[in-house]
């Protein structure tokens, strides 16, 4: 006796679509884009965070165009920030200089700290003057430097790790959800481990009834 061949199911029958590999593939990929985007964004702060080109030193007025959105940060080469020294800073509105973050920034042989973050609610140019307890150098630059970095590397390593790991649990769900589906079309159409039709029971022989009468 031959063994039954179980009947064929089209795969575009089978749920959930296969269109969720693609949606796997997709969520993975996007993912590991926008880690590497700010993987690089972040280094390219931390790369321009401070402007070393234009330092100034105590006792210089420095004129800069700032506006709301402006995100500037005064920074000390060598010094880390104490009350030996001070900034001020003049202009429309009402400018202040408030706390930075913890932060630094290095170049081969120069080591900078931030000092103020400079806030405004006007566009318009400010002077900013800094003094210190014994000569300083100031330059500006982002308020993110290497911590900042550091901050946005976590991210950019997470999220490629979170998109590689949900694509993977999307494959295994859809594959597993579609193996069932295929099991429950087999049972109800006749496949194996489904539901047989009853075979005809043979009619007795000649022996089997006994002598005729």
């Amino acid at each position: 006796m031959l063994p039954s061949v179980p009947p064929h199911i089209p795969a575009n029958e089978l749920r959930p679509g296969r269109y969720w590999y693609a949606i796997a593939a997709a969520t993975a990929a996007v993912l590991i884009a926008l880690g590497a985007v700010i993987g690089v964004y972040r280094f390219n702060d931390v790369i321009d965070a401070v402007d070393t080109s234009h330092q100034f030193a105590d006792g210089d007025t420095v004129s800069l165009q700032l506006g709301p959105e402006s995100e500037r940060t005064i920074w000390i080469k060598e010094r880390g920030p104490s009350a030996a020294q001070d900034c001020s800073i003049t202009g429309p509105g009402d400018p202040h200089l408030s706390g930075p973050g913890i932060d630094v920034f290095l170049t081969r042989d120069e080591t900078w700290n931030p000092l103020y973050d400079i806030d405004v609610s006007r566009t318009g140019n400010y002077e900013i003057t800094c003094a210190s307890v014994g000569p300083s150098q100031y330059a500006f630059g982002k308020p993110g430097g290497i911590v900042a970095f550091l901050g946005g590397a976590v991210l950019a390593i997470v999220l490629p790790l979170l998109g590689v790991g949900l694509g993977v649990v999307i494959v295994i769900v859809t594959a597993v959800r579609r193996s069932d589906h295929r099991n429950r079309l087999l049972a109800e159409r006749g496949g194996p481990g489904g539901p047989h039709p009853t075979l005809p029971v043979p009619a007795p022989t000649v022996s089997e009834r006994g002598p005729a009468a």
